[in-house]
């Protein structure tokens, strides 16, 4: 999401800057452009004052070849003027009778256009006005000039056309500069633009990380978690106050279900032990040939009453609160095989312990001990009579953690994920005693340590549980 809306914003940014920068460009092509045809237009005012009121401008009128004889010093004083101007500016430039005629022109043999833009202008200024502004000039054009045309007016007539054609390799190399200007400006803009963008969408979507934190958290079995109020817009500020509202109903529906399970729980021991109790003096009552339906009975109570224990112990786990304290998980871990070892070896199984002399990490050592008892438990409830269930203790860069193995079925791939759900049993291992909650409760322990419980399959065949805590952040010295 934030990839997405800053690659809004900086499009919109840059959408800005083209919308202002490209007709910037264009005005100051144009404006350069302008200053070029003004000066043209001012030589050639100027030029036009020069030219004799005589002679020349009244053989012109009169459609005489040549000028009066007392107007050839003039004369021969533009017709330098118009070289040396050609010389130093490399334009060229020529006063023209209105039959095409050349009264003076730098180089020499420069005549008026026959067609194109030079012809048009050439007409215009006969019309007695000067030319219209000569198409633009673009750095990308290199072959056009710019044809300035002016006419000389003596008494009302045109008398004469001042023309001249400039190159364009220093306007455009202007004009090229100025752009570069341009560019680099709206670069430093952008760059601006970029770095608000990306404190602006931080802005927008710190509430949005901040709630996906939580509801991570809460995900993870931290219920606690809540959004703090902050920043941001009006509309997600609502929407972390309304999570905040919704998670305080769920913590509140799932302690009254957990309650509601402990309570009922609490409430049925009592009577079903009441009831196993008059089940026993009922036998001693009965005849003979009763004692398979007797045993069927008493069978059936005590797995009722360790559901019930089993619930009593999930409630437990679920309203407990632990402080995880430093912990040696290695010590903790061989002290409950050699708790176990008895009943392993009454079933024919070998428990074997391997690990470091010393694994600290952080956990409540009751509550992991007792996640430990229920993940032994059930392997040697499903390991077979000479197998082996090995416990080894691990520590890892963030954590330490001790993996539980055994030679049972294990689980199928897509079994491993229900794994340790409450009441969840595969399919395959229905005929086994129990009541689908010991892993529950083993995870429900570690999570409210801050632990984590985790499955994978053995090859050939068995099960691996892993109960893994973090690790200290700073060592004792």
């Amino acid at each position: 999401m934030r990839t997405r809306l800053l690659g809004i914003l900086i499009a919109l940014m840059l959408c800005v800057l083209a919308a202002l920068g490209l007709p910037l460009a264009a005005a100051v092509a144009a404006a350069e452009q302008t200053k070029v045809v003004v000066d043209r237009l001012d030589d050639a005012a100027r030029l036009a004052q020069d030219l004799p009121t005589s002679g020349a401008a009244d053989s012109a009128r009169k459609g005489e070849p040549e000028p009066a004889p007392g107007d050839l010093s003039r004369q021969r004083a533009i017709l330098s003027e118009v070289r040396r101007y050609h010389d130093l500016y490399g334009v060229r430039l020529g006063i023209f009778q209105r039959d095409g005629v050349a009264i003076a022109a730098a180089p020499g043999d420069w005549r008026v256009p026959g067609e194109g833009w030079g012809a048009q202008a050439f007409q215009e200024a006969l019309d007695g006005r000067r030319s219209h502004n000569p198409p633009q000039v673009w750095p990308w054009t290199p072959d056009r000039t710019i044809i300035v045309a002016a006419p000389v007016v003596r008494d009302g007539d045109v008398v004469a056309v001042v023309l001249s054609e400039s190159p364009t390799e220093a306007l455009r190399t202007r004009v090229l500069h100025k752009w570069l200007v341009i560019v680099a400006g709206e670069a430093a803009a952008m760059i601006v633009a970029v770095l608000l963008a990306v404190r602006l969408t931080e802005w927008v979507l710190r509430p949005v990380r901040t709630l996906d934190r939580a509801t991570h958290d809460i995900a993870t079995g931290r219920m606690a978690a809540r959004v703090a109020p902050g920043g941001g817009p009006p509309e997600l500020q609502r929407l972390a106050r309304s999570f905040n509202e919704m998670a305080d109903h769920v913590v509140l529906a799932m302690d009254q279900q957990k309650a509601f399970v402990a309570d009922a729980s609490h409430q049925l021991r009592n009577p079903l032990s009441a009831l196993l109790l008059r089940v026993e003096l009922l036998g001693l009552e009965l005849p003979e040939g009763h004692e398979e339906e007797l045993s069927g009975v008493r069978e059936e109570g005590v797995r009722l009453a360790r559901v019930l224990d089993d619930l009593l112990g999930l409630a437990t786990a679920e309203h407990a609160r632990p402080e995880p304290e430093r912990t040696d998980l290695a010590e903790l871990t061989l002290a409950r095989v050699d708790a176990w070892r008895p009943a392993a070896e009454q079933r024919g199984i070998t428990l074997r312990w391997d690990g470091p002399a010393l694994a600290i990490g952080m956990a409540d050592p009751i509550g992991f001990g007792s996640a430990l008892d229920a993940v032994v438990d059930n392997a040697l409830k499903f390991g077979p009579p000479g197998s082996e269930v090995r416990l080894r203790v691990a520590v890892r860069r963030d954590e330490v953690a001790v993996t539980v193995t055994d030679a049972g079925p294990g689980l199928a791939e897509d079994e491993l994920s229900r794994a340790g759900d409450r009441f969840w049993r595969s399919p395959r291992h229905q005929n086994v005693d129990g009541s689908g909650l010991g892993l529950s409760i083993a995870r429900t322990l570690l999570a409210a340590g801050g632990g984590t419980l985790g499955f994978a399959p053995v090859k050939p065949t068995g099960l691996a549980v892993t109960l893994a805590v973090p690790r200290p952040e700073k060592p004792e010295k």
